[in-house]
C-alpha cells in the first residue's frame, strides 16, 4: 500500500509564492533593510502560503529562493537581481501591511501579488519637490543641531536643496553614484566658501556647519545600519557587499569635499571647523526639538505619511535626548553616548515593530540621522586639506567609529525587544556558505 504523505504543491503555485516572495524581498532589500531581516519575511510569507520547505539566499544585490518538495518532485529555484536603491518609505509601509494580510489569512498569494503590484507601481504620496523640502529641511534642522545661526540654518536649506536638485538630473543621465557623492561633497563645500567670501555669511556665523549639514544629508543614504546587521547576523558576503558600496561613496564624499577646500585655498579662501557644541539647557531644549524635526524630515524627504513622521520625530528626540545628556551631564566620550542613545532608538524601532502600526526601519534611520557625524567627517576632511593626512586620518576614524557604534547600537536595541520565538525562528538562521 502506497504510504499516506503530505501533498506536494503544483509547480503553478509554487512559482506563484517563491514570485511573490521575491518581489517583497526585493521592495526590502532595495530599501535598505538588512538580508537577515528580509530573509525573515519572505520565509514567512512562503510558510502562511503553505511552502514551509523554503531556503533564501541573500548575496547584496541578488536574491535567490528554492522550493524543496522532497523526493516525489523536482526542487523549484528562481533567482531576481537588484539593481536600485529607492527611499520610499510609503512603499514600505504598504509591503509591510501585504505581509501581515497574508500571514493572518486575510488573501492568499494571487490577491496578495495584485496588491503588491498596485503598491509598488502607485506613484509617490507627495510631489517630487516635497522629498526636495525634506532633504532641505533635515540640513537646516542639523545646523540649528550643531549651533549654527538662523541664517547659516537657511543657506544650509539652501544647498542642500540645490545639492538635491543636481543629484536628481545626474541620476536620471546615469552617472554613478560616486560621482554623485562627488558633486554633493563638492557643491556643499564651495556653496559655504562662495557665501563666505561673498559676505552673505559673516565670519561669526560658522560657515562651515553649512558644509557639517549638507555632508550629513550626503551620509544619511548610506546604508550603515543593513551593513553592520548583516555582519552580527552572519551574512557576511552582504555585509561585505554592502561595506564595499559605503566606503566608495564615502571615498567620493571625500574627494568632493578636499577638491573643493584645495580650489578655495588656491583663492585664499577657508572654511575653520566649527568649535564644539554649545552647552546649557536652553540650547539643549533647542537641539532635541531640531533632531526631532530633522527625524521627521527626512521621513518626509522618503515620502512617509503622517504617522511615521510623528514616529520618527519621537524616535530622533528621543535618541539626541539621551546623547545631550551623556556628553554633558555624565561627560560620556561621544562613541560611546552614540551608542547608547543608538540602543534608545533601537528599542523604540523594536517595540514598533511588536505594534505593527509603523515599519521599523522608518524609525531607525529617521531616529539615527540626527545622530551622524557630519561635522567629525567635516573636521577630518578639512585636516586632510589642510592641516595633515595624520590628524585627518585620527578625526575620520573617529566619525567611522561613531557610525559603527549608531549602527551597533540600533542592532541591540531592536534585538532584546525582539519576542523570544521571532528570535529562534528558523527564518533567521544563516546560510552555512555565508559563514564560511
Amino acid at each position: 500500500m502506497r504510504p499516506l504523505g503530505p501533498r506536494v504543491p503544483d509547480d503553478a503555485h509554487v512559482q506563484q509564492v517563491l514570485d511573490l516572495c521575491m518581489r517583497v524581498g526585493e521592495v526590502l532589500l532595495s530599501s535598505g533593510e538588512s538580508a537577515g531581516e528580509t530573509t525573515d519575511t519572505m520565509l514567512r510569507v512562503a510558510a502562511a502560503c503553505g511552502l514551509a520547505t523554503v531556503e533564501v539566499d541573500i548575496t547584496f544585490t541578488s536574491i535567490t529562493v528554492s522550493c524543496h518538495r522532497g523526493r516525489a518532485a523536482a526542487p523549484v529555484t528562481s533567482m531576481r537581481l537588484v539593481r536600485y536603491r529607492s527611499l520610499d518609505l510609503t512603499r514600505l509601509a504598504e509591503v509591510a501591511k501585504i505581509v501581515d494580510r497574508v500571514e493572518h489569512g486575510e488573501i492568499d498569494a494571487e490577491d496578495a501579488s495584485a496588491v503588491l503590484t498596485e503598491a509598488v507601481s502607485a506613484p509617490h504620496p507627495y510631489p517630487r519637490w516635497v522629498a526636495t523640502l525634506g532633504w532641505a529641511l533635515l540640513a537646516g534642522s542639523i545646523a540649528l543641531l550643531l549651533g549654527a545661526a538662523p541664517i547659516t540654518a537657511l543657506a544650509a536649506f539652501t544647498v542642500t536643496a540645490l545639492i538635491d536638485r543636481v543629484g536628481r538630473v545626474l541620476n536620471r543621465w546615469g552617472l554613478p553614484s560616486f560621482f554623485q557623492q562627488v558633486t554633493g561633497g563638492m557643491i556643499a563645500t564651495g556653496s559655504g566658501l562662495a557665501m563666505f567670501a561673498g559676505g552673505v555669511l559673516p565670519a561669526g556665523t560658522q560657515p562651515s556647519l553649512v558644509v557639517a549639514a549638507g555632508i550629513t544629508v550626503l551620509l544619511s543614504g548610506l546604508s550603515v545600519v543593513g551593513t553592520v546587521q548583516d555582519a552580527i547576523s552572519g551574512y557576511y558576503v552582504t555585509a561585505a557587499g554592502r561595506a564595499a558600496e559605503i566606503a566608495l561613496l564615502s571615498a567620493g564624499l571625500l574627494t568632493g569635499v578636499v577638491l573643493a577646500l584645495k580650489i578655495g585655498l588656491a583663492f585664499g579662501l577657508t572654511l575653520q571647523v566649527a568649535g564644539p557644541l554649545p552647552q546649557g539647557p536652553g540650547w539643549y531644549g533647542i537641539a532635541v526639538f531640531a533632531s526631532a524635526v530633522g527625524a521627521a524630515a527626512f521621513s518626509l524627504a522618503g515620502y512617509a505619511r503622517l504617522r511615521p513622521l510623528l514616529a520618527a520625530g519621537t524616535a530622533g528626540a528621543a535618541g539626541w535626548a539621551t546623547y545631550g545628556a551623556l556628553t554633558q551631564l555624565v561627560d560620556l566620550g561621544p562613541v560611546a553616548a552614540t551608542g547608547v542613545a543608538a540602543v534608545v532608538v533601537g528599542i523604540a524601532s523594536g517595540l514598533l515593530r511588536r505594534g505593527g502600526r509603523v515599519a521599523p526601519l522608518v524609525v531607525i534611520l529617521a531616529g539615527i540621522t540626527p545622530l551622524l557625524p557630519g561635522l567629525t567627517a567635516y573636521r577630518g576632511f578639512y585636516q586632510l586639506a589642510v592641516e595633515g593626512v595624520a590628524d585627518g586620518l585620527v578625526t575620520v576614524t573617529l566619525a567611522l567609529a561613531i557610525g559603527l557604534a549608531l549602527a551597533a547600537g540600533v542592532t541591540f536595541g531592536d534585538f532584546v525587544t525582539r519576542p523570544w520565538a521571532r528570535r529562534r525562528a528558523p527564518g533567521n538562521t544563516t546560510n552555512e556558505h555565508q559563514r564560511q
